[in-house]
């Protein structure tokens, strides 16, 4: 595709967003693309750990608990103005993630998984037992989003720009990222940390980096979460969750920047059209998703981009025998 293609193309798709609430006034169609764009944003935030620098991490709903509570319990208990507790939140969240990550990003492989998931779990246990964060009543009364000037967010309308322009940050953010020199360096830790640490690239630095910008991309989402909701429980901050989150990427296509994007609008919009079995639901969206890993096994955009890549080299090959042709042609004559 041309990049003038691919342009006008995404000109398009964000000219639907925009005009999404006039086109299709329907409020149910509107909280369900909320959810959407709040679970994209954590989706590129696992991303960036697990797609660029290859560190399956499942802490990451434990991060995206901890934007939420702490946005709650700023506003509801300590009296912070919304967007100061917004950005404590998330200013909180990175400078755990910061110390977590020293220790976690010591291990490799699967032990580094296993020692996320058990961090997840402890910021789940905490939540659950405290008396500070309601335990297993949850927190309620979170506040609506501050006015800013004539802005106000307390329609559906409203809060489905808040978020659109929260996702189109997090989208431009990542786009500067995956082509800007750090995002190459990631990729670089993610093929070889032996052959990065030979090019005299830092790999627990940069590794440590990518996590605590994995864990502040959850913490926006789950501040954004809590201002939508304006209830959360510690459920939000299980296991399972990291493993919907996962899913959502694996889906999409890991280390790809439009995957988190669509894994997480299928996904979730499969999720919704089977809510009419109950709970036979997952009897079909359970094979579902199995079928698409098994056949898209780098996910939906990365099965495409795969398949354009070897599009595009066949057309080369084809390109160089005609041109090698012509040459043997021209000889002979």
């Amino acid at each position: 595709m041309k990049r003038s293609k691919k342009t006008y193309l995404l000109l398009a798709l964000l000219l639907i967003a925009i005009l999404f609430p006039i086109l299709m006034p329907n409020q149910y169609y509107l909280q369900i693309l909320i959810l959407v764009f709040i679970w994209t944003i954590a989706v590129y935030g696992l991303n960036t750990i697990t797609g660029l620098t290859g560190q399956l991490s499942l802490a990451h709903a434990g991060f995206f608990a901890i934007g939420a509570y702490g946005l709650g319990l700023l506003t509801t208990k300590g009296g912070v103005p919304f967007w100061l507790a917004f950005v404590l939140a998330i200013a909180l969240t990175v400078f755990i993630s910061f110390f977590i990550g020293l220790i976690a990003l010591r291990t490799k492989s699967h032990f580094f998984a296993i020692y996320t998931m058990s961090v997840g779990f402890l910021i789940y246990l905490l939540i659950y037992k405290s008396d500070l964060t309601g335990g297993v009543r949850g927190l309620i009364g979170i506040p609506n989003p501050a006015p800013i000037g004539p802005l106000t967010f307390e329609s559906i309308t409203s809060y489905y720009y808040l978020m659109l322009f929260f996702l189109l940050l997090t989208i431009f953010f990542m786009y500067r990222l995956f082509h800007s020199l750090l995002g190459k360096t990631f990729v670089a830790i993610r093929n070889s940390e032996e052959l990065a640490e030979t090019l005299g690239i830092s790999v627990m630095r940069n590794k440590l980096l990518a996590f605590v910008i994995s864990a502040g991309l959850a913490a926006l989402a789950g501040a954004l979460y809590a201002s939508y909701v304006r209830f959360i429980g510690p459920q939000m901050a299980d296991i399972h969750v990291a493993f919907e989150i996962l899913l959502y990427l694996l889906v999409g296509g890991i280390g790809t920047l439009a995957g988190p994007l669509i894994g997480t609008f299928i996904v979730v919009l499969l999720t919704q059209m089977l809510q009419f079995l109950e709970e036979f639901r997952m009897l079909v969206f359970g094979p579902i998703v199995v079928l698409l890993i098994l056949f898209y096994p780098r996910g939906i955009v990365g099965g495409y981009l795969m398949w354009r890549a070897k599009r595009a080299k066949k057309k080369q090959i084809l390109q160089a025998q005609h041109a090698k042709g012509g040459k043997e042609h021209a000889v002979n004559d």
